[in-house]
């Protein structure tokens, strides 16, 4: 059975729109820097569930687009950059802490802001609109799921 995530990405780091430019609208997920949300990565997600690709800290963060995950769990390679701002010196190669999974986008869509979403009676527990959710990635529900993609026009 399918799992669904909402995933954060600042777009000034990779938008949605750097991601479809890329090779296969293909990105791998860099620089989760929580352990909780490197836990999901690791051991929950799976190739082919899908993914709320959304926009946070910019003017208007929301839901930008649909996507999957595209990959197993991989090492992330940013944590041993000693330029990257997700470097992390505490990191070993032989014993890295970071991971990160290929994401792939398969349908820009408009935005489905913050503001909609809290609006929206039928999303009133969806995880990222509780007080303190900082997680730049969140399970999320399958009615939740089927709910976001209708109103997107994406089902």
């Amino acid at each position: 059975m399918p799992h669904y995530w909402l995933m954060k990405a600042e777009p000034a780091e990779a938008s949605i729109d750097d991601v479809l430019a890329m090779p296969d609208a293909t990105a791998g997920w860099t620089g989760v820097r929580n352990y909780q949300a490197r836990n999901f990565m690791r051991d929950q997600m799976q190739v082919g569930d899908g993914v709320l690709f959304y926009h946070s800290s910019c003017a208007k963060p929301g839901i930008v687009g649909i996507a999957r995950v595209a990959s197993g769990s991989k090492v992330d390679p940013t944590q041993f950059e000693p330029a990257s701002p997700y470097f992390d010196a505490a990191s070993k190669p032989e014993a890295p802490r970071w991971l990160l999974v290929d994401v792939q986008v398969t349908h820009k869509t408009r935005n489905f802001t913050l503001p909609e979403l809290r609006a929206d009676a039928a999303l009133t527990d969806l995880l990222i609109l509780k007080k303190g959710s900082r997680l730049s990635i969140t399970p999320v529900e399958p009615r939740h799921w089927q709910h976001i993609v209708q109103s997107l026009g994406v089902a």
